[in-house]
C-alpha cells in the first residue's frame, strides 16, 4: 500500500496544489489498496478529482459528478448565494419556481433547492451525458432535468412563471480553450466550456429567451467573467430587463443580474 507521504509527493510532484487535502480524500474513497493505487494514478494522470471521486463538495453539498460532465467551481457558489437571497425577498408563502439552464451536473438547481428547503425545481442541458448525472442528482430533491438546447425542452406551463433563471453558460472564447488548465479542457465537454468568438453565443441566445419564460419581477443571474459583464449587461438590458453587475473578489466571481419588470 502507498503511505500517505508518497501519495503527497506523487500529487505534488503532478503539479495538485492542494496535495495533502487530495491525498486524505483519495485515501478515504478507496475501499482496498489496489483501488487507492489506481485512483492515485489516474490523479497523477491529470484526471480531475471529482470524476475519480465521483462527486464534488458544492455549497456544502454533495454533487454527483460523472466523467466528461462539467465540475461545477467555487466561484459559481456565489450565484447560487445570490440568488437565494432574491428569492428570499420577493417570493413569500409558496415555492419559488426555478431553472437552471445549461445545468450540467444539476449543481446550481440543487443548491439552491437546499438553501431554500425546497422548490419547483427544472433544469436543462444539451449534453446526455450532463443531463443523465443531473437527474441523479435532482431527481432525489423533486426535481426534473431535461434534454435539450436551452428553453426549448422546458415545458411550456412554466412560460412566465420562472421566478429565478440560474444561467452557468459557456463562456470561454474558443480561442481561449487551449489556455485552460488541461483538467478542463481535455476532461470536460467542449459544449460546456466553448461560448463562441467572443464567449458570448449562448448568453445572446438566454438574453432573447429569457423574458418569455420569467414571471413578473422574476430574476435571472447569469455567471460571466469581469471583462465580459459589461456585454452581458447590455445583452440583458437590451432585452428589457433592470440590470446589475455583482461581483466576489475573494472568489473572482462576476454575475450579471437581470430583474423582469414588476420587481416589487
Amino acid at each position: 500500500m502507498i503511505r500517505t507521504t508518497s501519495i503527497v509527493a506523487a500529487l505534488r510532484d503532478a503539479g495538485c496544489v492542494f496535495a495533502e487535502d487530495e491525498a486524505r480524500l483519495l485515501i478515504d474513497a478507496a475501499t482496498h489498496p489496489e483501488e487507492l493505487n489506481r485512483m492515485v494514478d489516474l490523479r497523477v494522470a491529470g484526471l480531475p478529482l471529482e470524476h475519480i471521486l465521483g462527486w464534488v463538495d458544492f455549497c456544502g453539498t454533495r454533487i454527483a459528478v460523472d466523467p466528461g460532465v462539467f465540475v461545477p467551481r467555487r466561484r459559481t457558489g456565489f450565484l447560487v448565494r445570490q440568488a437565494a437571497l432574491k428569492a428570499r425577498r420577493s417570493i413569500v408563502g409558496r415555492r419559488a419556481v426555478v431553472v437552471d439552464l445549461c445545468c450540467g451536473s444539476g449543481a446550481i438547481g440543487a443548491a439552491l433547492n437546499d438553501i431554500l428547503d425546497g422548490c419547483e425545481l427544472h433544469a436543462a442541458d444539451i449534453d446526455p451525458a450532463a443531463v443523465a448525472c443531473a437527474r441523479r442528482n435532482l431527481e432525489p430533491r423533486g426535481g426534473t432535468a431535461y434534454l435539450g438546447d436551452l428553453f426549448d425542452p422546458l415545458p411550456r406551463r412554466l412560460l412566465g412563471r420562472v421566478d429565478v433563471l440560474l444561467v452557468n453558460a459557456p463562456y470561454v472564447p474558443t480561442e481561449s480553450i487551449s489556455l485552460m488548465p488541461p483538467e478542463a479542457r481535455l476532461h470536460e465537454p467542449a459544449v460546456a466550456l466553448d461560448g463562441g468568438a467572443d464567449g458570448l453565443d449562448v448568453q445572446r441566445r438566454v438574453a432573447l429567451g429569457a423574458p418569455g419564460w420569467l414571471a413578473p419581477g422574476g430574476w435571472l443571474l447569469i455567471e460571466t467573467s469581469r471583462q465580459q459583464s459589461v456585454e452581458t449587461a447590455a445583452l440583458l438590458s437590451a432585452s428589457g430587463l433592470m440590470v446589475d453587475v455583482v461581483t466576489d473578489e475573494d472568489l473572482d466571481a462576476t454575475l450579471v443580474v437581470g430583474a423582469a419588470p414588476g420587481q416589487g
